[in-house]
């Protein structure tokens, strides 16, 4: 049986810049089997998995559910529901949560100031161990069921505080973990990876092996955060934000004239999404490249330069895709700067 997961392993796929994308995400308890899109095809009310995803469209906040890990019976009388609410923009990272029996609540919330960090002090704050869930939804695709299922039985075996949840992007990468009040993903996640990455989160510090990103971010800041923090040796999760995310135009190759930045998108932008487009391939004058500024809570910064490459083995993006060279994010310069040479928000 062919895995999508051996094969990207075994075209070393870097992991760097792949994580999802969401400011903040809202988990949902729902127990029972779960379909390719769980929000739809569960003992969740479809209706309501519909209005949840309309109203989180557009607002930076991503809607999962999740289940303990075990035995999972096709029930429909659970009769509480535990939801979760988590931010992880650096240094305003929370964790909310509730249990109710309906979770129709849900639809109450104000997603555009979740998305935008502001709970109002709603729920009770999470004061627990971190959060940790590993994508296990074989409907999605089989290697988060036969790599993932395992994983979360593990932790959970191990005291973790475990949830299986439906998807956290990347099937390639199974079994995939991620970590929460900081929002860093992992990917091809050995028990002993799990146990530093959870070890970690505890003293609010991250584990950088096979480390995908932050959440937070889009995808070449992701690559970005994760190559200055190799730079440095840095572990402390909330010491780097990210200032800002330029995309650079590319020229007609007869031109002589720099590439020029478009305007910048606001800190912590998340319109990408792990469909598209930094999973899709583009080769050429057309690959894009983008600028990435980021600054230290000690006041230095640096100026990372990341293209879109596709320069790798093929590999299939899902069990049963055609093979396809995958999307990279590849970091080509790291620079520092100060902030009078970039732009005021630096020295802000």
């Amino acid at each position: 049986m062919s895995l999508c997961a051996t094969a990207s392993r075994e075209a070393a796929e870097p992991l760097a810049g792949t994580a999802a994308t969401a400011r903040t995400w809202l988990l949902v308890e729902q127990t029972g089997p779960w379909g390719a899109k769980a929000l739809t095809a569960s003992h969740l009310d479809p209706a309501l998995g519909r209005a949840l995803e309309a109203a989180a469209k557009g607002t930076g906040v991503r809607v999962a559910l999740i289940r303990r890990p075990g035995r999972h019976a096709d029930r429909h009388d659970a009769t509480r529901h535990r939801l979760f609410l988590a931010h992880t923009a650096p240094g305003r990272s929370w964790i909310r949560t509730t249990t109710v029996a309906d979770p129709q609540t849900a639809l109450g919330l104000d997603f555009a100031a979740l998305g935008a960090g502001e709970h109002g002090d709603l729920w009770a704050p999470y004061t627990g161990e971190p959060l940790v869930l590993v994508c296990t939804n074989g409907k999605r695709d089989r290697c988060c069921a036969l790599l993932g299922r395992p994983l979360a039985a593990d932790l959970a075996a191990a005291g973790t505080e475990v949830w299986e949840v439906t998807h956290i992007g990347g099937h390639r990468f199974a079994p995939t973990l991620f970590v929460l009040p900081y929002g860093y993903a992992y990917g091809r996640t050995s028990l002993s990876l799990a146990a530093d990455a959870v070890a970690a989160a505890r003293s609010g510090r991250i584990a950088l092996d096979h480390c995908r990103g932050r959440s937070t971010w889009d995808r070449p800041a992701q690559a970005a955060d994760l190559a200055v923090r190799e730079l440095l040796g840095e572990d402390r999760a909330d010491v780097l934000d990210v200032v800002r995310t330029d995309r650079l135009l590319p020229q007609p190759a007869s031109s002589q004239a720099p590439t020029q930045p478009q305007a910048p998108k606001p800190p912590h932008d998340t319109t990408s999404r792990d469909t598209a487009p930094h999973d899709t391939a583009v080769t050429g004058e057309e690959a894009p490249a983008w600028t990435v500024t980021l600054a230290h809570s000690d006041g230095r910064a640096w100026r990372v330069t990341v293209e879109q490459r596709a320069d790798g083995a093929p590999a299939p993006a899902s069990c049963g895709a055609p093979l396809d060279p995958p999307a990279r994010m590849a970091v080509t310069a790291v620079t520092a700067v100060t902030a009078t040479e970039d732009s005021p928000a630096l020295s802000g």
